[in-house]
């Protein structure tokens, strides 16, 4: 069983593997369903896209970023289109992690992906994703919003049982309010 660091520092080393001009063992170009990645570099339009994850609690927020152009936008399916590279980077984070670890990893999508596109001019726009995976083999008592048990209770007890704020000093000589 690996520990929540060893699995956070997995996913991490997978997605830090990704970057453009990354290549594979074997020296080819490495491919983790990406934009820039299709086409010939030298002749096609580069496409300035990538992704990124966040870790909090149990959970992992994965977040994408890309160019596009309007008219691919207000194209039929276009959600669904950046729906599934959310699923082809997480699928390689997956096998990335597997590679490096020699372990899996299960990561459970938790609700829908949230897509905002905004535009820099007439012709250039970008999209941003967001989607959140629950990490298997986290403990339920990482998850955020669980209430703690109070372990700094006694120690508050006891500074409000000493006088806590209300007592002055004795060499306090401004005039007492009432």
């Amino acid at each position: 069983m690996a520990t929540v660091y060893e699995i956070i520092q997995g996913l991490s080393q997978a997605a830090a593997n990704v970057y453009d001009g990354a290549l594979t063992e074997e020296g080819e170009a490495l491919t983790a369903g990406l934009q820039r990645e299709e086409g010939i570099p030298l002749i096609d339009k580069r496409v300035m896209d990538g992704f990124g994850v966040v870790f909090y609690g149990n959970m992992m927020c994965l977040k994408y970023h890309s160019e596009v152009m309007l008219k691919e936008v207000y194209a039929s399916g276009f959600e669904s289109e950046i729906e599934q590279r959310l699923a082809d980077i997480t699928s390689f984070l997956k096998k990335e992690y597997k590679r490096i670890t020699g372990n899996s990893v299960s990561l459970t999508e938790q609700g829908e992906a949230d897509l905002h596109v905004q535009s820099a001019s007439r012709i250039r726009s970008w999209v941003t994703a967001k989607k959140h995976y629950k990490i298997g083999g986290l403990d339920k008592e990482m998850q955020v919003g669980v209430p703690s048990e109070g372990a700094m209770e006694k120690g508050w007890k006891t500074f409000l049982s000493q006088g806590g704020w209300g007592s002055r000093p004795d060499n306090d000589t401004r005039k007492k309010e009432e």
